[in-house]
This record gives structure tokens, sequence and C-alpha cells, in this order.
């Protein structure tokens, strides 16, 4: 069995290679990279993006990339595009064929049916004398001195080159379209990334039930509130106004220091001007305000008006923390 040492060695090996690789496009990258982000801005139609092999897993990548920030993109195998998905391509779409040695077969198979369609190709490769360098429109250059693998077989380094200079496109492409944070959110509704984007606290309010007790209240009323509503606080009202909070840690406390509780009530013991927070205020706030005081819940108001409470297990179960 290997020692942890030589593990890591080939570990380090192997992101020192790939690491410097990718640091050497920015030295590779030329007018022609301007050229091909300008047309794709231009262009009124769809990015094909096409490749084989490892290439093939790439360019899928880069197409989920394109497609969630903006430039609407779709992959297109080249062993399928020559055996009937050609008709993917339609006219006003921009084709991006990836190939690190430039010379596949199924690449040199599509390209002359590509210019026949007159669609404008950027190929993406790491080989400038290839058929698919001379061929295309713009050629962006991924040029790698080795492969990460030993043997220099395996796509490693050549496949890292690639998705960085997509990478690189995608987030031209975003930032010269003024793709910003809300439309990313309407990108990705479903998962937490989307969530820190565009859930708020009124959406979060909507679903808890809302505790109150009067000021007046006695501790038993305002222990029972506390359990029934299950959001481990309440909130203390004089006249429709919030002038304070109970939360199960003041039960605690009182508990401590009272021996008789019966003739107490939740002025005795509430605390006043509790953290309070708007209603159209980002979930992703929320808990950076809880995580800041140390605390668990926070009262929402809506104006003057209160809403209800946000608690931190609230936006765990969200997928926010």
């Amino acid at each position: 069995m290997s020692d942890i040492k030589s593990i890591l060695s080939i570990a380090k090996r192997t992101l020192e290679i790939e690491s410097k690789a990718v640091a050497n496009l920015i030295s590779l990258l030329d007018d022609q990279f301007a050229h091909a982000v300008q047309h794709i801005l231009q262009c009124n139609g769809r990015v094909i993006v096409s490749g084989v092999g490892k290439s093939a897993i790439v360019a899928s990548k880069i197409v989920a990339t394109l497609n969630s920030t903006g430039t609407p993109a779709i992959f297109m195998h080249a062993a399928d595009a020559i055996h009937g998905d050609l008709g993917t391509i339609q006219e006003n779409d921009v084709v991006i064929c990836l190939s690190q040695s430039g010379n596949t077969p199924e690449i040199k198979a599509l390209l002359p049916l590509i210019k026949v369609g007159k669609n404008k190709l950027i190929g993406i490769t790491g080989n400038m004398e290839s058929v698919l360098a001379k061929q295309a429109d713009f050629v962006l250059n991924t040029y790698v001195e080795k492969e990460a693998c030993p043997n220099n077989l395996a796509p490693t380094t050549s496949t890292s080159a690639q998705m960085s200079m997509g990478d690189a496109l995608a987030i031209c492409l975003l930032e010269l379209k003024g793709f910003s944070s809300s439309d990313f959110a309407k990108y990705h509704p479903g998962g937490a990334l989307g969530k820190k984007l565009y859930l708020r606290v009124a959406d979060i309010v909507a679903k808890n039930q809302k505790p109150q007790v009067d000021i007046n209240a006695k501790v038993k009323d305002v222990i029972v509130e506390i359990s029934e509503k299950m959001l481990g606080v309440t909130a203390v009202l004089d006249q429709e106004k919030v002038v304070g909070i109970v939360t199960d840690g003041d039960v605690r406390r009182m508990l401590s220091k009272y021996d008789n509780i019966s003739g107490l009530t939740a002025k005795d013991i509430m605390t006043s001007n509790p953290k309070t927070i708007d209603v159209d205020t980002l979930a992703v706030k929320a808990l950076k305000l809880l995580q800041e005081k140390s605390i668990s819940q926070l009262l929402a108001f809506d104006g003057d008006k209160y809403a209800g409470v946000v608690h931190i297990h609230n936006l765990i179960n969200e997928g926010i923390l």
C-alpha cells in the first residue's frame, strides 16, 4: 500500500502541472478570443458546443455554464451530429468545437458540414496547426505542454485548459451583458444558491405561526404561547405595539431566579428592544444578522406592523446555511 507521503506527492504534482498550464493560457489569449466574444454577443441565435470523448464532457459543462449565465447554449455530440443531429444547428447559431488535437476524425468530418451552413465556427484546440485551427473563424489556443498523466495519455491538463477557456468565455459574456445576481437567481430558483439571491424573510415568516402575548400576560400563558407556536420565542405587545420579546432562554433564566413565579407577567421577564428585520430583506441577510448577534430568532416587521418570527432553523431547512 502506498504511504501517505507518496499519495500527497502525486496529488501535488498533478495540481502543479495543471495550474501552470491554466496560468499559461493567459499568455495565449489574443484578439481571436475577443472577436469570438463579440460575435457571440452580436449573435441572434444560440451557441452550439460540440466535441467527442473527454472534450464532449467539457463541452457539456461549458453549455451548462453558458445557460446559467444568460447565454443560450446547446450541446451537440460531434459523432451524433454527422449521423443525424446536424439539424440542431440553426441559421443564426454560433458553433464551438473542442478538440485538443484538432484532428479528431469526427471533428474533421463535421467541419465542412458547418461551413456549408455558413455558421461561424469557434475552435478550442491545443494544436494551432490542426484542421480545426485552420478552418475555424476564431481559434482559442489551449496548448498544454503535457498531461498530468505520467504516460502523457489520459486527458487531464488539456481538459482543465479547455474548461478554463470556456469559463473565460462565459464570464466575459456575463459581464458584457450586465448579467446581475437577480438574473442569476432566475436560472437557479430551486437550489440553495438561487435561494440566497431571491428568498426573502416574508417567504419564511408566511410559513410560521405568529407568537405574541400581551405585556400583562401571566407567565404561564407566555410559556404556553412559546410552546404552541414552536419557535422558541414570543413577541410582547402593548396595545398592538411590540415592546419586547420573551425567549425560551428568558424562561429558563426566570426559573433559576425566582422560587415563586405565580405573580410574574410578560413585562417582568421580557427583553426590551428586540432585534428586528424587515420582511423585504433577503433571507441570507437575516442569517448574517443572526450570526453577528449570536441569536436564534428575529422579529419580522412589515413597515411598523409585527409580521412574525424568522428562526435560524428556518434558514437551515431552506438550505441557506
